[in-house]
Order: C-alpha cells, then structure tokens, then sequence
C-alpha cells in the first residue's frame, strides 16, 4: 500500500506554480481527478486547449515532485483540455462513487497482437460473443483510442447516456457491454492525443463507466508496446492476455515484442491464436498457406506458449465485421466460429470463471 492519501498529493502540488498567473495549480483548480491504486497515482491538470503545450513544463515539474513523495511510485499525471467536447468529461468523481473496476468485475483479459492488421479486433468481438453464448456476463473495452473499429463490428451506434456523477452507461448489443472512444467522438475524427492524455482516457474508460457486474472484461488492445499497454498493466490487474497473429515471418516480430513485454509485466501469456492461418478454395476444397504455414504454432511451441487454435482466412469473416454482425452471429456454425467457441472455453476454463 501507498499510504498515501489525497490531501498528501494536493499540499505536494500547492509547490508547482503556473508563472503567467503566479498562482499554485491547485489554487487555481487545474488539479482533477486523483486516482490512487496500489503503487500507482494519476491525476489529471485540465487546462484550456490553447495552453497545451505552454503547460507541459507544468505537467513534468509536478509528475516529478509527486515521484518524491515515496521511492518506487509509478506516477502518472495528464493534461487534458476542458474545451474538448468530443472526450470523457474529466472532473473528480465523487467520493461515494466507487471503482467499478475493482469492485464489479471478477476478470480482466487483454487481446493484443504488437502488430495491426492480423485480425485482433475481429478475433477479440467474437470471444466475447462466444464467452456469452457459454453464459458469461461480458464487457469490451476497445482500448484502442487512435483507431477504434469495435462499434462498428458490434453493430452499435450512438453516444453514452449518462448516469450522474460523470458516469456513463456503456452501450450493448449481442449481451455484450461495449465502451470505445468511437462512441464519443465521430468516425472521421483524429484523436491528436499525447500519451498522458490516452492513458487518462483508458482510465475513464475503466474507471466512469457504470459496467455493472461483470465475469469478464475483454479489452481489445491497439498495436504496438506503448503507452495504452503499459498503463493498462499498472492499472488493471489482468487475469491473462492472447496473443493474436498471422503465421507471416513479419507479424511474428512484432508479435513477439507483444510477449516480451507481458512477460516483463508479469501478465500470463494464457495462449496464442494463428488467425488468417490458411485459405480453403470453396470450390475444389485446395489449402493454400498465403501467410506462411505454422508460423505461430512454431513460436508458441518454441517460448512455451499454448496454441488455442487456428483461425483460416474467410471472405465472410471479413464481410461479417464490416457489417455489424460477427461471425459468431452470422455464422455460428462455421470452422471460424466453431473455433471460437473452442478457445472461449479453454480460456474460461483458464482463468477460471
């Protein structure tokens, strides 16, 4: 434990000044929602989006007199606009409103690749769908704030109502829970965040929204071994994660950077699944390996990882996410899906729901 409490953090902060108004920052009312979890503080300054980048001095001079205020806190602090409409409003919740996810969610699993493209989003849809149809409350969090696509592949349109307190309800269809920066802001929107600011996003994806109870939360995590990963590790106390990739040499490099840092992180690698795996012609029924044959399964044999199954490349897998309609729905007895199913229930099994 931390033993370190809010008004800790506040009096720490009342020693930044912001010099064009010669007052502290807490004075001034920049400091908002301070979230302490085990040895880890955030806390988020919201400052007008014309100040940004003169207030970045500020951020790094206050993240750096909170890390004194015990050896080895992981202190993460975010400046976030507040003429920003199209985010998650930012204010400090109230004190009754508890955590939801550390009180109503018994299992965390992550979804990741390190390399976009290989199909993660589409394999992390249909395990949510296939743990429902196994009788599992579930909830996905599309944690990919730069490029989110779940909302479109679950067939969900609209924005979040809200429930007081700055909590919103995340939007469902299928029985599964969705919450995605794609609800909040429109499709050709570009989110010019920098990291600080994407982490606070994660945390309020987590942290504002009303889950309910849940057995699991997939989270669909975006490519690479960046900012949204790292943070997801300190803030989340993750059940295990997957490993998603075609069997291309090229996928593979950056897959495996993907495991190095789970590993590092100390998450369980639970499995990796070999999606686009091969191509069977519906006509003559001829196998054709396109992205290599065994790519993944050799890895994972090779660290030690299990192989949970081989997903083959399917113009209807494709079709049934651009439409809103997973394979899972569309299509619940093909290979594809059968699969699925499969995989779903050796990680409910796994991490033990």
């Amino acid at each position: 434990m931390t033993n370190i409490l809010e008004k800790d953090i506040l009096n720490n902060l009342r020693n930044i000044f912001d010099p064009s108004q010669n007052k502290n920052i807490v004075e001034l009312g920049l400091v908002k929602n301070i979230l302490i979890k085990k040895e880890n503080i955030f806390v988020s300054l919201e400052v007008p989006a014309h100040r940004g980048l003169a207030m970045e001095p500020i951020r790094k001079l206050a993240e750096n007199s909170l890390k004194k205020l015990k050896k080895g806190l992981l202190v993460h602090v975010a400046l976030i606009s507040h003429d920003n409409k199209d985010g998650l409003k930012m204010e400090t919740e109230k004190k009754e409103i508890k955590k939801t996810f550390e009180t109503n969610i018994k299992r965390f699993l992550a979804v990741a690749s390190g390399k976009g493209g290989v199909g993660k989003s589409t394999t992390a849809v249909n395990l949510a769908i296939a743990m429902k149809l196994e009788g599992m409350s579930v909830g996905l969090l599309d944690a990919d704030v730069y490029g989110p696509s779940q909302p479109r592949m679950l067939g969900i349109s609209g924005r979040p109502s809200s429930v007081g307190n700055d909590i919103v309800n995340p939007l469902e269809n299928y029985g599964v829970r969705l919450m995605s920066m794609g609800l909040l802001v429109p499709d050709d929107t570009a989110m010019i965040w920098r990291g600080p600011m994407v982490q606070s996003a994660l945390t309020q994806m987590l942290d504002s929204v009303a889950w309910g109870k849940l057995d699991v939360i997939i989270i669909d995590l975006p490519p690479g071994t960046g900012d949204i990963q790292i943070s997801l590790a300190q803030q989340v106390n993750l059940s295990g994660a997957v490993i998603v990739s075609t069997p291309q040499d090229i996928a593979l490099l950056d897959v495996l950077k993907a495991v190095t840092m789970f590993q590092k992180a100390k998450v369980p690698i639970l499995g990796m699944i070999e999606n686009m795996s091969y191509w069977s012609c519906p006509d003559c029924g001829r196998i054709d390996h396109i992205f290599g044959k065994d790519g993944v399964e050799l890895e994972a044999k090779k660290r030690n990882i299990d192989l949970l199954g081989k997903i083959p490349l399917s113009a209807d897998l494709r079709q049934s996410g651009d439409s809103g309609i997973p394979m899972m729905i569309s299509n619940p007895d093909s290979i594809q899906s059968t699969t699925y199913k499969t995989i779903s229930k050796n990680l409910i099994k796994l991490i033990k729901l």
